[in-house]
């Protein structure tokens, strides 16, 4: 969707670091990026590198640019562009900075703000997973098509995003799809993000391996579990199959709401063949009632599509025919419920600028 698209949006990878500044028409970059230091603690240098990144790019296009769009970490009135609160990665954004209209004001286009999580979603529904998925369906006969996703981010954080039938969902507060805040399987008092993210690797490392060490990175627990760093393995592999299982329980949650594919991305799926085993095996256990019965946590049979067997299963073309009653008609159906869980194709970064395009352009079609 909208690879032939020849409107140009401009957009900004936010770190707290740096800045990168590029521009998009028909889903493809079309400048070299130019970066510039965020400045994140000095708010007049921090919007000045904005406004100079911007302007840059602009003088780089060969036509005027419809829109910007791009990610900011939150807390945010995204709607109104306004980033609000505490962040820790922008200090001097803790007043509250009307970043959408500031840009509007200096370059006279829409502004369109929105969380990685949510971009992030929002380009692998339509132009990532979902429509491969589909594609890969039709071409194994069956007549499903899949209109929901939950996208998923690892990282420093626990992102996520949902689309409902190419619609992302942002909530009437802009919370929706926020399944970081949910409970934490292990620790109930506490946020599931506590046990996925970055931090939470590292500290179920050194707490299974006995081993205190602050500098060490995820890369290291990684490089650690597959044997070519010294370090405790087991402890290593532990670690990220205990962030599958958090992970895995509060997705369950998100899917029995959302009831669509699963697609992860963000740093730490760079560690998937220790997650998804545990992430997907969580997300087919079972609860139980007073009486006795037993239910699975999610109603769909879910698939891991990294996993060959299970792929193929999940491709398998299920319709059944039935006779309508008192007649010769036949009706056909899908005897199952599915779901598959996969990773990302292009990479978190690729499809955030690809959902940052695609938002911004389905928010002028709209208006």
């Amino acid at each position: 969707m909208y690879e032939s698209d020849k409107r140009i949006v401009m957009t900004l990878d936010a770190g707290g670091t740096n800045f990168v500044f590029s521009a998009i028409q028909g889903n493809k970059q079309i400048v070299s990026p130019i970066c510039r230091p965020s400045e994140s603690g000095n708010l007049d240098a921090c919007l000045n590198n904005i406004l100079e990144g911007f302007k840059l790019i602009k003088e780089q296009l060969p036509s005027e640019p419809v829109a910007i769009s791009f990610a900011f970490p939150g807390p945010a009135d995204y709607k109104n562009g306004v980033i609000v609160g505490n962040l820790p990665n922008f200090p001097s954004f803790r007043d509250g900075v009307a970043l959408g209209p500031f840009l509007q004001y200096h370059f006279g286009i829409p502004v369109y703000i929105e969380n990685d999580g949510n971009l992030f979603a929002y380009g692998e529904a339509l132009s990532g997973v979902l429509p491969m998925v589909n594609d890969e369906l039709s071409k194994n006969g069956s007549n499903r098509k899949y209109r929901n996703l939950l996208g998923i981010t690892f990282g420093t954080g626990f992102g996520a995003g949902v689309v409902i039938n190419n619609v992302l969902l942002n909530g009437d507060n802009g919370c929706g799809g926020d399944v970081w805040l949910n409970r934490n399987k292990k620790y109930p008092s506490m946020i599931s993000e506590e046990s996925v993210s970055i931090r939470a690797v590292k500290r179920v490392y050194q707490e299974k391996s006995g081993i205190s060490n602050s500098n060490i990175t995820p890369k290291d627990i990684f490089d650690i579990a597959e044997g070519i760093k010294e370090g405790d393995r087991q402890a290593a592999v532990d670690s990220f199959m205990e962030l599958g299982e958090m992970a895995g329980s509060a997705i369950a949650s998100a899917l029995n709401i959302v009831d669509g594919l699963v697609v992860i991305g963000g740093g730490l799926s760079g560690a998937a063949k220790y997650i998804l085993p545990s992430l997907v095996n969580e997300l087919r256990s079972s609860f139980s009632t007073f009486s006795g019965e037993s239910f699975p946590c999610v109603q769909m049979d879910v698939y891991n599509w990294e996993n060959e067997y299970d792929r193929n299963k999940f491709l398998l073309s299920e319709n059944k025919d039935i006779l309508v009653y008192g007649t010769n008609v036949v009706a056909t159906y899908n005897d199952s419920k599915k779901i598959a869980v996969m990773l990302s194709r292009d990479g978190a970064s690729t499809s955030i600028m690809r959902g940052a395009y695609a938002y911004a352009l389905s928010q002028i079609d709209n208006h």
